[in-house]
């Protein structure tokens, strides 16, 4: 594989890729944000290790930027922190993967290796369609510049919609992705909820963005 190492400590830095490079792969050294963010987008890697403290941009504001450029290379943070809202911070700005330090190496590479069968995917930190944008770690939905409030449920469907942008989706689907198991379903409820969201998202906007496919169900379009 070919390995970005993102470590601002230079002899651990050295220590991981020459590691890595007994290992067989091909590992880079970067020691500041800037310099990951420049080697990240420059060349395909396999995998992103990213040390969450770094001079300059600091690790989460990277992989967040990464995100942002749509470069979807797995990223396993490192870092010293082992609060659980850290790990939880990290994870939202695009991470895939948190191994706090002090680590074994032998784990380092059990998870580099369970990364990289992944592969990149795309699975950005906020969701787009049009001018409608829902941020699923602050729960925030924006119309343009504008917020708009909505209960959970109104936001876990809308999150279903917006997963699936463009496709016609069932009340049975929808059911599935936004109600849990022990949830007796009405048969209308769907319904109700997609009302609820048009008055919310469309309405107020002069939009119609939520529609009705006749005998299928919903779709939400740009």
């Amino acid at each position: 594989m070919r390995l970005l190492v993102v470590e601002d400590e230079p002899k651990l830095g050295k220590l991981l890729v020459r590691g890595l490079g007994e290992e067989g792969h091909a590992a880079d050294l970067a020691v500041t944000g800037d310099e990951a963010l420049w080697m990240a987008t420059a060349a395909p890697y396999d995998v992103i290790v990213l040390d969450v403290m770094l001079p300059g941009l600091d690790g989460m504001a990277v992989c967040r930027e990464l995100r942002a450029r749509e470069v979807w290379t797995p990223v396993l943070m490192l870092t010293a922190r082992d609060a659980i809202d850290d790990r939880v911070k990290g994870l939202d700005t695009g991470a895939d993967d948190y191994l706090t330090k002090p680590f074994a190496f032998s784990e380092l590479l059990a998870r580099i290796r369970a990364l990289a069968r992944r592969g990149p995917s795309e699975r950005p930190t906020l969701l787009q369609v049009g001018d409608l944008t829902l941020d699923p770690a602050a729960h925030r939905v924006m119309r343009g510049e504008q917020e708009i409030d909505l209960s959970a449920k109104e936001f876990g469907l809308l999150e279903v919609f917006m997963r699936n942008p463009g496709v016609a989706l069932t009340r049975v689907q929808l059911l599935d992705g936004a109600w849990d198991l022990a949830f007796e379903s009405t048969s209308n409820v769907v319904d109700v909820y997609v009302r609820y969201l048009r008055e919310k998202i469309d309405r107020p906007f002069n939009r119609t963005t939520l529609e009705t496919v006749r005998g299928v169900g919903y779709r939400l379009v740009p």
